[in-house]
């Protein structure tokens, strides 16, 4: 995959411009509409140098070999700031996705680990219809609005012994989704492991191989 790295350049607050990097399958050239993943890191990631989006999850392993079969959005939070807090950022970063790029829609998809985990649940949950998929991994959730995505494909990853985020984030939000109907949801606890569960998550060739086999209905 190729990368470019850049920005987009907002007329808002909180912030006022967003760095991040966009991959490209090799073979992209805008004639043919693509799926589209948006990324979203973690707090030791935050700041102004793309390099540490790099370290990990989903563009670590595009950088070290992993080809994706679609566009990758993976933008960089600014420091002391939390991805929930800037949902109508990111839902601007979409739309100038789709404006400028030949995006799937029925093939939008979102993850991210810890800090954007607790970001891919509030994102989703403020534009339920949105995404085909969500991957969460790790972060804080917000059982109050499981009802409003119990229809949505998730996957979700939390490692049994996380010191940070702590399991009860995600148990306490399956059982929500549960209780809600939810239907199309995977649960993956690995035991042993700690606040790392993205490692082997992002990792896992079946994760690829489920998310871009959902698409939204219709």
């Amino acid at each position: 995959m190729r990368a470019e790295y850049g920005k987009m350049v907002l007329d808002s607050e909180p912030i006022d411009e967003l760095p991040l990097i966009t991959y490209f399958p090799n073979d992209y050239t805008g004639e043919h509409m693509v799926p589209v993943v948006f990324f979203l890191h973690g707090s030791g990631e935050r700041g102004t140098d793309l390099s540490l989006v790099e370290l990990h999850g989903l563009p670590y392993e595009i950088k070290n070999g992993r080809e994706i079969p679609a566009i990758v959005i993976a933008p960089q939070l600014p420091l002391d700031m939390r991805w929930a807090e800037i949902v109508p950022t990111l839902q601007t970063l979409l739309e100038t996705t789709v404006y400028s790029h030949n995006i799937n829609q029925d093939r939008m998809y979102l993850t991210g680990l810890s800090n954007g985990g607790q970001g891919t649940w509030e994102w989703a949950i403020a534009h339920p219809d949105q995404f085909a998929a969500i991957v969460p991994i790790c972060g804080r959730s917000n059982p109050q609005g499981a009802r409003k995505i119990a229809h949505l494909p998730i996957w979700v990853f939390h490692g049994e012994d996380d010191d940070v985020v702590p399991m009860e984030e995600t148990t306490k939000m399956v059982k929500a989704l549960e209780d809600a109907g939810a239907d199309k949801l995977k649960v993956t606890i690995y035991p042993g492991v700690d606040h790392g569960s993205w490692i082997p998550a992002y990792a896992d060739d079946a994760l690829y191989e489920w998310l871009f086999a959902q698409k939204l209905p219709g």
